[in-house]
């Protein structure tokens, strides 16, 4: 009898284990929106521990601990109190969520927050220099370049990426590789004069 409670004891604890390491596995292949509806049941989110995280925004090194399934806008808005980037579709679409990673623009709402382990971020709270504005933020402002500003600090970040990029050489390019970033104004064509302005200006940005 003690016997075969113990083996029933072990079988249930390799089902157990199985159950787990397969809901681990599968949410760990998942994009973060599908990340998001498990967090929903009670059951997977209990599987998740917290981890240890280190990157650097805007210049200051941070020493965190989050869950794995949390993904890099929420951490900076949630957790770092940066709400400059916004959140938009959070399916990457708009483009509102917008931020550097090591220099390249991402949509910060398709991006784990543990995926960037020892980087550097660059939010739209990042780019002034104290009172100093960035010559993109100054150009958005001097051409009207938004209207309800809900989009804007993801415009500004991919247009400074689209100039860096060397995606700025005419309207049309411009309007290309901006076109992930959407204006539910239709304050497109301030929005290019403003990169376009800043392109042929050749400031270092």
């Amino acid at each position: 009898m003690e016997q075969e409670y113990k083996e029933n004891c072990a079988g249930e604890s390799r089902r157990d284990f199985l159950k787990k390491s397969t809901a681990l596995a599968a949410l760990a292949t998942a994009t973060p929106v599908l990340l998001k509806a498990a967090g929903n049941d009670e059951k997977i989110a209990g599987y998740f521990e917290k981890i240890p995280l280190q990157l650097e925004v805007n210049g200051k090194v941070h020493n965190l601990s989050v869950e794995p399934r949390v993904t890099l806008l929420d951490l900076l808005r949630e957790q770092l109190n940066l709400t400059g980037t916004k959140k938009g579709c959070d399916h990457g679409q708009c483009g509102a969520c917008t931020v550097h990673v090591d220099g390249r623009r991402i949509n910060s709402c398709l991006s784990l927050a543990v995926m960037n382990e020892g980087k550097n971020v660059t939010t739209i709270e990042g780019l002034a220099d104290g009172e100093k504005l960035h010559p993109m933020q100054e150009s958005f402002i001097k051409h009207d370049g938004f209207q309800c500003g809900y989009c804007t600090p993801g415009q500004i970040m991919s247009a400074i990426a689209c100039v860096k990029e060397g995606h700025a050489n005419s309207v049309d390019e411009i309007r290309e590789f901006m076109s992930g970033n959407i204006c539910r104004c239709g304050a497109y064509p301030n929005i290019v004069d403003a990169i376009m302005e800043v392109k042929k200006g050749g400031q270092p940005l």
